[in-house]
């Protein structure tokens, strides 16, 4: 892997730190000595320090921060700072065939008014043959719509005019296509929340649909974009059916050919962005299949640019799913305490988006259960108030029941027993109104509550692991925060 390419897999957050260590080392001596020249220059004796150190030294941040005398947040700081600038100046190095190649494009018209025809339509084919190579489709017909005006008296002007008609119609193909995906994964927000049969159908209907645009043309852009959305409804929407289906191409090979795409057009902007939904797709298909040991590697990756993930990638996957595999694999490891402390670098500067509701429901729940596993009750019950009073979930009335089943727990390991029972008739009150059947472990969590919250001081643990067995029953469905809570020793002693 390039210098290049190592820093453009970006890394916005600074508690990541292993990386910058990495993109230093490789940087050429003519890149570091010039880095390191600028630092000098502007007197930034600290950050030119800790560049050297990192490329030349094996030394441990303790002791870098005890040679700099910094504290861990000047240390930080100034770690984050020098990744700023190694980035502004990668950037400055880079050159882009394909940004001259639109320039070009932009400038036709003043080739076809200051040059002879001959000359105006050899350019012409040239940059049709450079924008063929890239797939650029849009500024095809731009070249096409060109060459048949050019034409206009000479037989070819035939040729030019259907070429135009086709990149017309590809392009709109292509549009459709990225209109399919972003609607496709909308609507999956959604199903999480709901768990609706009509929901579920509905995206099997858009999958349909975009396998129908993507047989129409032999494009290797359509392909790319009929994965984002095949791989991941055949892992969490129609799971079983894939199992049974000979014909799916399998989606390793799927993967497989990706990468392969993504070398041949390395230049290609969208799919160098795109690599970190193939990441996350691969991660997902390792966990899909329990192959833990293959995920981890694809984790660390995609961990690290999680907060981008989140903000910028919504109209190509389900970035929240991200969240909900990393709960589950952290409860599986053992290392839920680790997500706090975490989260306060990895979305540090990330803004969750309250209009896009499934995802600010995932993530303010998902950051309420980080500060539940490290004991912190009183955050964890902020962050689930905050979700409650900022957005509405009268559309998901079970999601808001186990959002308010995760707060009343927090207010029975509080001890506040005024806020715990007003909750607890809310939470029973809804119960009955979406009945019994659609919620039963929900039922056997409150039981778990209660029991606990009673004056009851005879067996009232072994009642508690008793509640906790059938509730270890019933499988995860939808959006269930309350499968995410460790139920072990530990709980019901806690609890009891």
């Amino acid at each position: 892997m390039g210098i290049l390419e190592i820093f453009f897999v970006r890394t916005p957050y600074f508690f990541y730190m292993a990386k910058l260590k990495n993109i230093i080392k490789q940087l050429s001596e003519q890149d570091f000595e010039a880095i390191y020249d600028s630092l000098m220059e502007n007197g930034a004796d600290k950050s030119a320090y800790l560049l050297k150190s990192m490329r030349e030294k094996s030394t441990s941040d303790n002791k870098i921060m005890s040679e700099l005398e910094v504290n861990t947040n000047a240390y930080y700081t100034l770690r984050s700072r020098l990744n700023q600038k190694i980035e502004e100046y990668l950037l400055q190095q880079l050159e882009s065939p394909r940004t001259d190649l639109l320039k070009k494009v932009a400038n036709i018209n003043e080739i076809i008014f200051t040059k002879k025809k001959a000359i105006a339509i050899a350019t012409l084919k040239k940059l049709e043959k450079e924008l063929l190579d890239y797939d650029l489709s849009n500024e095809l017909t731009v070249i096409y719509k060109s060459l048949k005006k050019l034409h206009i008296n000479h037989p070819d002007h035939y040729t030019y005019s259907q070429s135009y008609n086709q990149h017309v119609a590809y392009m709109l193909a292509v549009d459709k296509a990225e209109d399919l995906l972003g609607g496709y994964f909308k609507k999956y927000g959604q199903y999480t929340l709901s768990n609706s049969e009509t929901e579920k159908l509905e995206l099997t209907l858009l999958n349909q649909e975009m396998n129908n645009v993507g047989a129409l043309y032999k494009s290797h852009r359509l392909y790319v974009y009929q994965s984002c959305l095949n791989i991941f409804h055949r892992l969490f929407v129609e799971v079983e059916e894939d199992s049974l289906d000979d014909d799916l191409e399998p989606i390793e090979d799927i993967l497989t050919q990706i990468q392969r795409t993504f070398e041949d057009y390395n230049l290609d902007s969208i799919y160098h962005h795109l690599k970190i939904i193939f990441e996350f797709l691969k991660l997902e298909y390792y966990n899909h299949y329990r192959v833990y040991r293959k995920a981890e590697k694809y984790f660390e990756e995609v961990n690290e640019d999680a907060a981008l993930l989140l903000s910028n990638y919504n109209l190509y996957t389900y970035p929240s799913q991200f969240l909900i595999s990393k709960l589950e694999r952290h409860k599986r490891l053992g290392l839920e305490e680790e997500m706090f402390e975490e989260n306060e670098a990895l979305f540090l500067d990330f803004e969750v988006d309250q209009n896009d509701i499934p995802q600010y429901v995932t993530y303010m729940v998902y950051r309420a259960l980080s500060c539940y596993y490290v004991k912190r009750y009183d955050k964890a019950s902020r962050w689930i108030n905050n979700l409650l009073n900022e957005v509405s979930l009268k559309r998901y009335p079970n999601a808001q029941l186990e959002i308010k089943v995760i707060l009343a727990l927090q207010y029975c390991l509080l001890n506040d027993y005024d806020l715990f029972n007003q909750l607890i008739n809310s939470i029973q009150r809804q119960i009955r109104i979406i009945g019994k059947d659609n919620c039963e472990h929900l039922m056997i969590f409150t039981k778990i509550l209660k029991v606990s919250i009673s004056e009851l001081k005879k067996n009232k643990e072994d009642k508690i692991k008793s509640l906790i067995q059938k509730f270890s029953r019933f499988e995860k469905q939808g959006f269930s925060p309350s499968m995410y809570i460790k139920m072990d020793d530990e709980f019901a002693s806690k609890l009891s």
